[in-house]
């Protein structure tokens, strides 16, 4: 089968956690760029791109690449260097989104626009008339990166966003993206070895991907179409095969445990685990950070507290400063990663962090910390063994 070029988009900070994921799956040649992962595969590597990438937020299939100084010039390249009939009937529709960096295109619309342009004018000129536009749903989504004067032109092979897993049934205020959940979790190395927490749980979201990625169950389970099945060579046959093959799924010993001081989170969060058929594996329970307990298994803490920014929360360095007591009093022995925006509320946790590792939340650049939390009898361990190696240097 034919081997192409093809491009996952991704959140800046998460391109290695997808390059990652490309090579488990078995793509070739994976090559990390910004906010993206190029890789190389075939018609059925594509499929499984979009049906199993946790962190990637939509995998594009380069058509043309070409060098264009303004607006004619890429409608030009667009309408003679394409067979679009090839792509599109009459009957479909088809919508373009335009990225564009670059001093000599301006506006990411007026792009957008000559390239809708060049594609109807080819249809006219070939069959007296043009497929539609939709950009709501349109069979054929159409990708148009500028980068200077470098152009390159794709299919959008996914659809609506990748992050719209599908069985989030509700939302609380500014929830986490579902691609960034899963990058945090992946982050931290886990796959479902000990128990997981999630003491400030919200809609369930990191609850959910947890317990996804701890039973390998893969995200686009829950899709009702990707944008692949609407062209001209789906093989519905090959995707059916990667759908209904299940072989990778694993048991789950332990339980993802999601806590949350708001009532309608908690409802919210209880409809979304059921969507999501992890009912048995998330254990959700109303109870503030305040009152959180040490632990009687081995856990893993992972949280996306309130940063102000965002969602307005009154005394918030009080609530990191309380973060910070419970983690050295209540989760010894443990690891717990924070994301969070502001340099202060970091500060107000009081603790040293092990890892600190930068990622884009939306417009916001955040970072993603982890604390090891140890405990006292490890401060006197190693207290004893410098006193130790102290009198020995003083005997010697």
């Amino acid at each position: 089968m034919e081997q192409y070029t093809l491009i996952a988009k991704t959140f800046q900070g998460l391109e290695e956690i997808l390059a990652q994921e490309l090579i488990n799956l078995g793509a070739n040649d994976v090559e990390i760029g910004r906010r993206m992962v190029s890789f190389k595969g075939d018609k059925q590597m594509m499929y499984k791109a979009n049906f199993c990438l946790r962190t990637a937020i939509r995998v594009l299939k380069p058509i043309a690449t070409f060098k264009a100084k303004n607006p004619d010039e890429v409608y030009d390249k667009v309408k003679n260097s394409i067979k679009w009939d090839e792509l599109l009937d009459l009957s479909q529709s088809f919508s373009i989104d335009a990225v564009v960096f670059s001093k000599e295109f301006r506006h990411s619309k007026f792009v957008a626009y000559r390239v809708k342009d060049a594609i109807a004018d080819y249809f006219i000129e070939k069959q007296g008339k043009r497929p539609s536009v939709s950009i709501t749903n349109p069979d054929l989504r159409i990708n148009i990166h500028i980068s200077e004067e470098y152009c390159t032109l794709s299919l959008d092979s996914s659809g609506e966003s990748l992050h719209r897993r599908g069985y989030r049934q509700e939302a609380v205020e500014a929830p986490l993206n579902e691609v960034m959940a899963a990058g945090m979790i992946l982050m931290t190395g886990w796959k479902g070895e000990t128990d997981f927490i999630d003491p400030m749980s919200g809609s369930g979201t990191i609850a959910i991907e947890a317990a996804l990625i701890a039973r390998n169950i893969w995200p686009g389970v829950f899709r009702k179409t990707f944008g692949f099945e609407k062209w001209k060579d789906f093989d519905a046959e090959m995707f059916d095969d990667i759908y209904n093959d299940d072989s990778s799924e694993r048991e789950f010993e332990h339980h993802v445990y999601a806590y949350d001081n708001d009532p309608k989170a908690i409802s919210i969060a209880t409809h979304n685990v059921k969507a999501a058929g992890v009912s048995k594996d998330v254990v959700l329970k109303l109870q503030s950070f305040q009152h959180f307990e040490q632990p009687t298994e081995k856990a893993i803490l992972v949280s996306n507290p309130p940063y102000g920014e965002r969602i307005s929360t009154p005394n918030l360095l009080e609530l990191y400063n309380m973060i910070g007591e419970r983690l050295k009093h209540a989760f010894v022995g443990g690891s717990a990663w924070i994301l969070s925006y502001r340099e202060e509320c970091f500060d107000q946790i009081g603790l040293k962090p092990s890892t600190r590792r930068p990622l884009n939340n939306g417009s916001l650049v955040c970072e993603f910390r982890e604390y090891r939390i140890f405990d006292g009898k490890l401060k006197v361990f190693k207290e004893n063994s410098n006193n130790q190696n102290n009198s020995s240097h003083d005997e010697n």
